[in-house]
C-alpha cells in the first residue's frame, strides 16, 4: 500500500493541466511519478517537490530539480519559488491530512503567475458507502487507507472542497469526480439516468481545478 500510495502517477489530472507547465510545485510529490507523467506531455523547465517521507523524497530527486524533505507547513517553499513564478501547483491527496489546509492554500496561491493553475484532489465524505455505514450501522471506523484513512484530519464535500481551493483568491474552473467511468458501468448509467443528480453520492474523490485570474 505504501509503495502504491507514494509511487502511483495521478494521470487523471493530465487533462486538466494548463497550457504552460514550465514551472511546477508538487506538494506531497511521493516518488515523483506524477511529475514524470506530466513531463511526457509538457515541457517542464523547473520542478519543486515537497515530500515528508524521506525514502520517497530521495527517489523523487530523479524527476525534480529540487525536493524539500519536510511537511508542507515547515517547508521553505518561498526560498525556492518566488511569488508569481509558478504555472502549476499540485496538492493531490494532501490537504485532508493537514490541521489547517486553508492556511496552506492561502500561502501557496501567491506563488502562482496570473493564469497559473492549482489542482487539488480531495476525498468526498458524502460518498454513499460512508453514508450507508454511518446511517445503518453507526460505523465511523478509521482504516489504513481510503476515505477514512486514519491520517485524515479534515473531511470535505463538493461545496467545501471548492471553498477550500478558492479561499486564497483563485477562481474555480471545475470540480469533477476523479474516476472516469466507462459508458456501460452501472455508476455511469445511474448518473446519466439522474442527469448527474447522483454524482455527489457516487464520487469517492474530487479533482478540483482553479486558476489565478
Amino acid at each position: 500500500m505504501t509503495n502504491r500510495y507514494f509511487g502511483t502517477a495521478r494521470r487523471e489530472i493530465l487533462p486538466w493541466l494548463p497550457q504552460t507547465c514550465e514551472r511546477v510545485l508538487e506538494v506531497g510529490c511521493g516518488t515523483g511519478a506524477t511529475l514524470a507523467a506530466i513531463r511526457e506531455t509538457k515541457p517542464v523547465s523547473y520542478a519543486l517537490g515537497v515530500e515528508p517521507d524521506e525514502s520517497s523524497a530521495n527517489l523523487a530527486k530523479a524527476n525534480f530539480d529540487h525536493v524539500i524533505t519536510s511537511f508542507v507547513e515547515d517547508a521553505p517553499i518561498e526560498a525556492n519559488a518566488q511569488a508569481e513564478s509558478l504555472d502549476l501547483i499540485l496538492c493531490l491527496d494532501v490537504l485532508e491530512h493537514l490541521v489547517d489546509p486553508w492556511a496552506t492554500v492561502k500561502r501557496l496561491t501567491p506563488l502562482l503567475k496570473t493564469g497559473g493553475r492549482m489542482i487539488v484532489s480531495l476525498p468526498n465524505i458524502r460518498n454513499w458507502k460512508f453514508i450507508r455505514g454511518l446511517f445503518f450501522k453507526g460505523s465511523f471506523r478509521y482504516t489504513d487507507a481510503g476515505l477514512l484513512d486514519r491520517t485524515h484530519l479534515r473531511f470535505f464535500v463538493r461545496e467545501t472542497a471548492i471553498e477550500l481551493i478558492e479561499c486564497g483568491g483563485l477562481k474555480l474552473v471545475d470540480c469533477v469526480d476523479a474516476k472516469d467511468y466507462s459508458p456501460f458501468e452501472f455508476r455511469k448509467i445511474l448518473m446519466t439516468l439522474t442527469a448527474g443528480g447522483m454524482s455527489d453520492l457516487l464520487a469517492k474523490q474530487y479533482i478540483i481545478v482553479a486558476d489565478k485570474k
